[in-house]
């Protein structure tokens, strides 16, 4: 009898930054025993088909499953549905709001909002900047009901020499935020002094 595989939950919001989103189901899909679910966005699609060139065609290969965002009814909007954690990669400040105040009008905010209701991970890649008072507000909002908040800042001590090194680093953090094992980039071991 085999195991049975660990859910992971990736939301792709309408940020800039679809690559985060694709390139973290991708990296899921080379791990075993994972079992992939996306839900994305109109906004999302639109920033994959303008930033990546991927057209809605290329879902069922980004996960094992794919939501429509309007399928409210979906597996990953209960509890019972025992997904291990979920990211939201990118995290707009639209999303990050409706998280903040239990807005679940869509599969993407009230999947995260099951994923805090459960007490279980819910990482938020949030990319605007500048930041004005209310993301901020709405970022402490969010910690305090348990997500991280992890926007993707480059790590420089990594010596990125590519888009796609920058992306990786903060892949790596991801995934070693839901306790996965990754490749993606090398622990800080320290200075040799």
């Amino acid at each position: 009898m085999s195991e049975p595989r660990q859910r992971i939950i990736v939301g792709i919001s309408g940020a800039s930054g679809a690559i985060y989103g694709v390139r973290l189901l991708q990296a899921l899909r080379t791990l075993p025993g994972i079992e992939t679910h996306a839900v994305i966005s109109d906004a999302g699609w639109l920033n994959i088909t303008h930033e990546l060139g991927l057209e809605r065609t290329h879902a069922p290969a980004l996960a094992d499953v794919v939501h429509s965002i309007d399928h409210i009814g979906a597996s990953i909007a209960s509890g019972s549905f025992r997904a291990s954690g979920m990211v939201v990669a990118p995290c707009s400040m639209r999303t990050l709001a409706a998280i903040a105040h239990g807005l679940t009008d869509n599969l993407l905010t009230r999947a995260a909002d099951v994923m805090l209701k459960e007490r279980r991970r819910l990482i938020l890649l949030a990319r605007e900047t500048p930041l004005h008072l209310v993301h901020l507000r709405n970022m402490t909002t969010v910690t305090e009901m348990g997500a991280i908040v992890c926007p993707p800042v480059p790590a420089f001590y990594q010596k990125p020499q590519t888009v796609e090194d920058i992306v990786q680093h903060s892949l790596a953090r991801v995934l070693d935020l839901l306790g996965l094992k990754q490749t993606l980039a090398a622990p800080w071991m320290g200075l040799n002094q």
